[in-house]
């Protein structure tokens, strides 16, 4: 039930919380970690799983996702705990805009695909489940990581209206939105068929 009469002083704090978590690179701490160099400098240069990958390291590139989608979860997780379920869709907002958005790496940040799943999962696990389901299978069909990403963002809202989740709609929409505007160069390089697909190593 939405916790309508939550101080908004209270929701700007979980954003806060929610968007400082969400700004941790995990991609780019993991690269450093496993010794792959600075990650903004691979492949596409961006900082999630995706690019991890085209290092050669599997292992970095799996914590990097559980990681860059557990902080989604885990802000939207605690603030319903603490809060309800407004403070929830808040923090979950704050942590994907912290990914997009990062004050750690001067807001240059990622895509944001891993994030949005994991705060959907947390938010309402049906569409979260669905929403990674879709991607799973685009991923197996078509072996591009941004068209299983364009795909899994654009059917989440259907998703939610379909499982009977109304109050993700709004905010799968708008996460969608952004995430189709992050992969404005992806998008591109699909209609020219120069788009690199999923594991392809650089170097």
């Amino acid at each position: 039930m939405p916790m309508i009469d939550t101080p908004l002083l209270l929701l700007a704090l979980f954003g806060l919380c929610g968007y400082l978590l969400g700004a941790v690179p995990f991609g780019i701490v993991m690269a450093r970690l496993f010794g792959l160099g600075d990650l903004r400098k691979i492949g596409s240069g961006n900082i999630g799983a995706t690019n991890v990958l085209r290092t050669g390291n599997k292992l970095a590139a799996f914590l990097t996702l559980v990681l860059d989608a557990g902080k989604g979860g885990i802000a939207v997780l605690i603030a319903r705990a603490l809060a309800g379920e407004d403070a929830a869709q808040i923090a979950g907002g704050a942590a994907f805009l912290g990914h997009l958005f990062p004050v750690y790496l001067g807001f240059r940040g990622g895509k944001g695909v891993a994030t949005f799943l994991g705060t959907l999962l947390a938010l309402a696990w049906p569409v979260g489940i669905a929403a990674c389901a879709t991607w799973a299978a685009f991923a197996a069909a078509f072996r591009y990581s941004s068209l299983s990403a364009l795909a899994a963002a654009a059917l989440a809202p259907v998703w939610a209206i379909l499982l009977g989740r109304s109050e993700t709609v709004l905010l799968g929409a708008v996460l969608a939105v952004l995430i189709f505007i992050r992969h404005h160069a992806n998008i591109r390089r699909l209609l020219t068929g120069t788009e690199p697909k999923i594991g392809r190593k650089t170097g």
